[in-house]
């Protein structure tokens, strides 16, 4: 297994037509098609970086941007934004693209973590990404960001340390009502 690998060497991609068993009551692509295939094509990049099976960790935030319409082409890109010892980030961006005026737009993007297994279920070591642009510097920057800025999130809402008093402020104006004991 190599020590480092280039995000290029593992990027993936996929296009796909959207049909009408894809859709939800609205007539529109429905949402959960997509996530599926963005979990997909997230394991397919994640296993080809650290040549094993993957499992998704967690997925960060997806904002649907615009609708996919039955009929237009989707295509799926992904690439390793982040290592850790055994993670990934795995950066996923989703774009429609209608086949009779060729206008594409941009859907959603969203951040996969995968880890690595092996062959017994247990977590293994995975190769650390090698940035050579200033893109790679970039998103591997946000990667690391957006993980510390989670465990700052968990940490601070800690059920065993949480301070209620500190938060009633929080309530004021949002459609809540406290009635703790």
């Amino acid at each position: 297994m190599d020590t480092f690998k280039l995000a290029s060497a593992s990027q993936v991609s996929i296009t796909e037509l959207m049909l009408p068993t894809h859709s939800n009551f609205g007539g529109k692509v429905h949402g959960g098609h997509i996530l599926n295939l963005m979990d997909q094509i997230a394991f397919a990049c994640a296993s080809k970086h650290s040549q094993s099976y993957c499992v998704t960790a967690s997925e960060n935030r997806v904002d649907f941007l615009n609708p996919i319409d039955v009929g237009e082409l989707v295509t799926l890109k992904a690439s390793i934004n982040y290592t850790g010892k055994t993670s990934m980030v795995v950066g996923v961006r989703v774009e429609s693209e209608n086949v009779k005026t060729g206008k594409k737009r941009h859907c959603n993007s969203s951040y996969f973590t995968m880890v690595a297994k092996d062959d017994s279920g247990n977590n293994k070591p995975v190769p650390g990404l090698l940035i050579n642009d200033e893109q790679g510097l970039r998103r591997f920057a946000r990667s690391l960001e957006r993980k510390m800025a989670v465990y700052r999130r968990d940490s601070k809402y800690d059920g065993e340390i949480l301070d209620r008093s500190a938060y009633v402020t929080f309530l004021k104006g949002e459609n809540a009502k406290l009635d703790l004991d």
